[in-house]
C-alpha cells in the first residue's frame, strides 16, 4: 500500500460517532486467513497487464440478491477478509437478500459494508436518504460505497448528466451519508464511466475501482485506489455461480490499520 494512500485513509478516519445502533462487532486480526487465498476464475485472465491480483494478501467479494444463499463461514474459511453488500437503488430499491447478508456477515465475523447503486434518473439527494432510511449506523461496519456506473440495461432511466453534473450530484450523495455515518463513502466505478466523469477529480476520495484484464494502475492512470474488483466470474466457496471478487490494496497490517481508522 503506499503511502500516500494510507494518508488518505489517515484524513478520512474521524472521532467515532454517537448515537450509532447499539448493535456493534469489533473484527479482530483473526479475520484473516493465514495464507492469501488465490480463488479459482469460470473465465480466468491468463496475465494482468501491469500486475495480478493474486500477490495481494487481502481479498473480498461483493454481493447482491443475484448471489442467493451464501454459506459466509465457508467464505470466510476459503479466505474472504471483507464484504460489500447492495443494499439500494435509486430511491425505491431494496436489494432483496441486503437485511439477511447484514446479518449473517456480522454473524460469521467478516467486516462488511453496505454499498448504493446509482440512478440517474433522481436527484443525488433523494438517493441518499433512502440509503440511510434502509442501512443501519452501526459500530464495526465499514464505511457506505456509492458505486457511479453506466446501467445500460436500466429499462426506465436512458438519461446521461453531463460530466459536470455528475460530479455535483456524487458530491450532494457523499456529503449526506459521511454527515450521517461519520465516515466519507468509498467510490466504485468502471473505466468507462471513469474516464468519462471522473477522471482529474475527486483527488482526495477512497476509490474502489473495476478493472478484470488490467492492474488500477493500467486502467486508471494516475489514481490512488484502496479495492480494486478484479473479476466478475470468480468461484467462492460458499457461494454459488459467478462472483465478484476484490483485493485491498496492501499488507494484512495495512488492511488492520485501515479497517481500525475507517469502520464506523
Amino acid at each position: 500500500m503506499s503511502r500516500r494512500i494510507v494518508r488518505i485513509a489517515g484524513l478520512l478516519a474521524t472521532l467515532a460517532v454517537t448515537g450509532c445502533s447499539q448493535v456493534s462487532y469489533d473484527f479482530t486480526e483473526s479475520v484473516l486467513p493465514l495464507a492469501a487465498p488465490r480463488f479459482a476464475d469460470n473465465d480466468p485472465v491468463d496475465a494482468f497487464e501491469g500486475g495480478a491480483p493474486h500477490r495481494y494478501a487481502v481479498h473480498g467479494i461483493d454481493v447482491s440478491k443475484y448471489q442467493g444463499t451464501v454459506d459466509w463461514k465457508a467464505a470466510r474459511r476459503s479466505g474472504v477478509s471483507f464484504a460489500f453488500i447492495k443494499a439500494t437503488e435509486g430511491g425505491d430499491r431494496v436489494d432483496d437478500r441486503f437485511k439477511a447478508f447484514w446479518r449473517e456477515t456480522r454473524e460469521a465475523g467478516i467486516p462488511r459494508g453496505a454499498y448504493h447503486f446509482y440512478y440517474f434518473c433522481r436527484p443525488a439527494i433523494e438517493q441518499a436518504r433512502w440509503f440511510i432510511r434502509n442501512v443501519p449506523k452501526e459500530r464495526g461496519a465499514l464505511p457506505p460505497v456509492l458505486d457511479m456506473e453506466w446501467n445500460h440495461m436500466s429499462p426506465t432511466c436512458k438519461h446521461r448528466p453531463s460530466p459536470a453534473k455528475v460530479r455535483a450530484e456524487m458530491k450532494i450523495f457523499l456529503d449526506a451519508l459521511e454527515r450521517h455515518y461519520g465516515k466519507r463513502p468509498v467510490i466504485y466505478t468502471t473505466p468507462d464511466f471513469y474516464k468519462e466523469n471522473i477522471a482529474g477529480h475527486f483527488r482526495n476520495e477512497t476509490f474502489w475501482l473495476r478493472t478484470v484484464k488490467a492492474h488500477p494502475r493500467v486502467a486508471y492512470p494516475g489514481r490512488d485506489w484502496a479495492f480494486w474488483q478484479y473479476t466478475g466470474t470468480g468461484i467462492v466457496p460458499g457461494v454459488s455461480g459467478n462472483t465478484d471478487i476484490n483485493v485491498f490494496a496492501g499488507s494484512k497490517a495495512d488492511w488492520q490499520q485501515w479497517v481500525a481508522e475507517n469502520r464506523i
